[in-house]
């Protein structure tokens, strides 16, 4: 901004400011007569950005915001944008923002709007001006450095800015055309004057092992680096600790206790032992790692965790919520190592019923780890040939996998859900680059752990429930009414009848009846489209998916901020005291949690797109199988089968008829021929068009001749006015799986440390 338009904008925003003209202002600053034509111009700018207000008698004042909406800003490839509404019920309530109303707002920001008029874009409600920028969503970005014209410009990754940003001199920092930049933004842009950043860091040249996953990191300013004395304190509790030290803890060392847990895990936060008496009654230990010893509230390590809220995982790469001479030694569950862990006593009935729990704060001893498939071996073969697996814990495993199959059919039958959507996992080289894909596994042996933790998670919050405690509650609000109402029309259009959407016993069956159909996919992605996504809240509130009145994560502390403070205000309830419990200040903390933990997996899904991409940048023309997830009037959004990405197949790729769609059943249909698209459906596509810096990848029909340009690339997205990238894809939000909220990120190959040569990048196996 120049020196006139701080200078206004801080005059009227000055509570005796009284309204001025132009004229006024510009004898209120001195403003010479050579001058006057720029101040004027810069005074036209504000007004038509919004910042400034002109009244009928001409005078200029602040923005008036309020009877202002306040939401979420999204801008289009184009410039203009839409603003989602905190609360939107309905996704027509979305307010159109046309360019030149949108100032220098950009993706993600939260800010008021003004309506203005009723909107002419078809399906739109109303139009409307952003008058303020309420939150910034962020001041840094990545993108790719360029010299036009003497001058140094940065093309922005995505499509937050249109246009490039100026940067200054050429060579900024050493960076060369070509490069990835860290850039803070100093002067947004705006439909009328160019946006102004400076160059913080260098990345490294485009394409070069690492670099993508150093652009994703600091595009969402994730932190990656621990400060010295964070460090240096967790070498002090190293010091410390001494594993022959059980005084205040109950000694359970002696009890036979198991790991389950990827091949590759290094952190180890969980552990499982289980017996059965003469008359069949269960008693189920659930050992966590006691990280409330270690991570005191106030220290500049608990301060360090709490700003992170969850380690972050990705592909090629973990960014740990702790240090790891926490997370991977001292906290972690390792075999043949005494071990400090808060406990959950849960004894149940030959048939599952709970009977009684109770917690401590326990010292064990891990007598045997298993990777899953090693565990999964033993579940189907207990009499086989097992090397080093002992008689008692093969015993043990056994009637782990019978216990947690009683808790699972009694899950299933108080009325939570079981959504199955297939998950496909990359596999990564030695650079970081894709090498491959295969199906997720979800064997017994993961969800054997799963229900563990379920049932763990379950009488925490239970526990402290009763005994009055304010603790982050993990929740998953009910669906609304409309959107089920919408989903049961839908699953009507593919046969299945279905006459209480309210139901969850209802909305099973359906599901249940899907398996192995071809409308399988259809079915279960419908419902998922339908469900919100699950938060941390201190609010008492059930989990709609789980069927569940009491729920919050207690099982992994080492990875996770609100697990550790479930943690702590058990602990306290443990010796006797008073737990600690602030409303407000919970409430605050909730939402940065679910903040963070929207953050890191909104980063996976980013990273793993831009190497998916990347990859098909050298496979255009190829031919992939592909299910519709996404219908609009512009075309359809299509998952590969063989890769985990979402591309578009415009409208106009559809050559053989004109189309409409028909939204009630997320259908496009053929005006001629009456030919149908719908969601679930699935298509023989090919790639057209990659743009691994936009994010954006452009799908034809199989039959559609597919040619390059001399660059290898497909011409720009042209017309349609659709989307960048698919809402819902591995860029932007999706709706959470239920069943896949609330299992336990489980560390894996990608989960732990970077992956060896075509190693599995697995995404954790989860319990919930």
């Amino acid at each position: 901004m120049s020196s006139f338009t701080d200078r206004v904008l801080q005059l009227v925003a000055e509570p005796s400011y009284k309204p001025r003209t132009i004229k006024a202002l510009s004898r209120h600053f001195q403003i010479g007569p050579d001058d006057y034509a720029a101040f004027r111009g810069e005074i036209k700018g504000l007004i038509r950005e919004g910042k400034l207000e002109v009244g009928r008698d001409k005078t200029l004042t602040k923005p008036e915001t309020s009877g202002a909406i306040i939401g979420v800003f999204r801008r289009s490839p184009k410039g203009f944008g839409f603003v989602r509404p905190h609360g939107l019920k309905a996704k027509e309530d979305a307010i159109y923002i046309p360019a030149e109303a949108a100032g220098d707002a950009s993706s993600g920001d939260e800010v008021a709007v003004k309506i203005v008029k009723k909107s002419r874009r078809e399906g739109m409600n109303v139009e409307g001006r952003i008058v303020q920028i309420v939150a910034r969503a962020s001041a840094g970005f990545v993108g790719t450095y360029q010299i036009e014209g003497g001058a140094g410009y940065v093309k922005v990754d995505g499509t937050n800015f249109h246009d490039l940003v100026y940067v200054g001199d050429p060579g900024a920092k050493g960076a060369k055309p070509g490069d990835k930049v860290a850039i803070e933004i100093v002067r947004y842009p705006t439909p009328y004057m160019e946006g102004e950043g400076v160059v913080t860091e260098i990345l490294g040249e485009r394409g070069a092992p690492g670099v993508d996953t150093l652009t994703v990191i600091r595009a969402f300013n994730i932190p990656d680096v621990f400060p010295e004395s964070v460090l240096e304190e967790a070498r002090e509790l190293a010091k410390q600790f001494h594993d022959d030290d059980v005084a205040g803890r109950e000694d359970v060392r002696g009890l036979l206790t198991v790991t389950i847990d990827p091949a590759t895990a290094r952190d180890f936060d969980d552990a499982i032992s289980l017996s059965r008496d003469e008359n069949g009654h269960w008693s189920l230990a659930v050992h966590i790692a006691d990280v409330s010893h270690f991570v005191r509230p106030g220290s500049e390590i608990d301060d360090t965790a709490r700003k992170r809220g969850t380690s972050v995982y990705l592909p090629d790469r973990v960014i740990p919520m702790l240090p790891e001479i926490l997370s991977n030694s001292l906290a972690s569950l390792q075999a043949h190592h005494t071990r400090y862990t808060v406990s959950a006593f849960l004894d149940y009935t030959p048939e599952g019923v709970l009977t009684s729990k109770r917690f401590a704060r326990t010292a064990i001893r891990v007598d045997h780890r298993f990777a899953y498939e090693q565990a999964y071996a033993v579940m189907r073969d207990p009499t086989g040939e097992h090397e080093g697996v002992a008689p008692e814990v093969v015993k043990m495993v056994v009637e782990m996998l019978e216990l947690a199959m009683i808790l699972r059919r009694r899950r299933f039958a108080r009325g939570a859900l079981e959504l199955s959507l297939p998950e496909v996992e990359i596999e990564l080289d030695d650079l970081g680059k894709v090498a491959g894909a295969h199906l997720a596994v979800n064997d017994e042996s993961h969800q054997v752990i799963e229900d563990f933790m379920l049932a763990a998670n379950e009488a925490a919050a239970s526990y402290l429930t009763e005994n009055h405690a304010g603790f982050l509650r993990r929740v998953h609000p009910d669906p609304e009414p409309n959107k089920l109402a919408e989903f049961a029309d839908f699953a009507r259009t593919l046969g299945f009848a279905i006459d209480l959407p309210q139901s969850r016993f209802e909305l099973q069956r359906v599901l249940d009846e899907a398996k192995g159909k071809p409308e399988e996919y259809a079915v279960h992605y419908g419902l998922l489209r339908s469900l919100k996504q699950a938060v941390y809240t201190p609010e008492h509130e059930t989990h709609y998916a789980l069927a569940s009145d009491d729920y919050c994560h207690f099982t992994s502390p080492i990875r996770r901020y609100p697990d550790l403070q479930v943690h702590r205000q058990i602990t306290a309830l443990l010796a006797g005291k008073k737990p600690r419990s602030n409303e407000d200040e919970l409430a605050v903390l909730a939402e940065h949690c679910t903040r963070t933990e929207r953050r890191a997996e909104t980063a996976e899904r980013e990273l793993i797109r831009v190497k998916l991409l990347t990859h098909l940048e050298g496979r255009i023309g190829e031919a992939f199988h592909a299910i519709v997830v996404g219908v609009e009037d512009f075309g359809l959004f299509c998952r590969l089968v063989e890769l985990p990405i979402e591309g578009l197949l415009h409208v106009t790729s559809l050559a053989d008829d004109f189309y409409y769609l028909e939204a009630g059943t997320h259908t496009l249909i053929g005006r001629r021929g009456g030919a149908r698209h719908r969601l679930g459906d699935r298509i023989e596509v090919r790639v057209a068009r990659v743009d691994v810096d936009r994010r954006e990848l452009d799908l034809v029909t199989a039959d559609t001749p597919v040619s390059r340009t001399k660059s290898g690339r497909m011409p720009e997205r042209r017309g349609g006015g659709g989307p960048a990238r698919p809402p819902g894809g591995p860029s932007g939000p999706r709706p959470e799986r239920p069943a896949g909220d609330d299992r336990e990120a489980r560390p894996s190959a990608s989960k732990s440390r970077p992956k060896k040569p075509t190693k599995a990048a697995k995404k954790p196996k989860k319990k919930r």
